[in-house]
């Protein structure tokens, strides 16, 4: 089964390289973490998606000052040169016994 999440909204500026954090904490149970490599994708062409992982170290969440475990995110960078409004579909399983996949998009807008 694949859970959707709702849309997140970000936005940046034309030739930025941005790097994108999804975190997952609170869809995860427990000590389950998320697992190999997510799915990244953008369908107009227009944008760089790039170093796509699984969090590998610990970070402080920009927007809530949370601090978001190893294992618990979804990162990659972004770029465009296009102003425009992206959106960008993530997939991501994780390591539970009877495994989940979580499928979210997030919207990224270029000015």
């Amino acid at each position: 089964m694949t859970v959707v999440l709702e849309p997140q909204t970000y936005v940046i500026s034309a030739d930025d390289v941005e790097l994108v954090s999804i975190d997952y904490t609170e869809h995860l149970d427990g000590a389950e973490v998320l697992t190999g490599t997510p799915t990244v994708t953008e369908s107009s062409g227009n944008a760089t998606l790039a170093n796509k992982q699984v969090s590998s170290a610990t970070y402080v969440d920009k927007d809530s000052g949370d601090t978001v475990a190893i294992g618990k995110a979804v990162q990659f960078s972004f770029t465009s040169a296009t102003a425009a409004t992206y959106t960008i579909t993530i997939t991501v399983s994780t390591d539970a016994s009877i495994a989940r996949t979580f499928k979210r998009n997030i919207v990224l807008t270029v000015d």
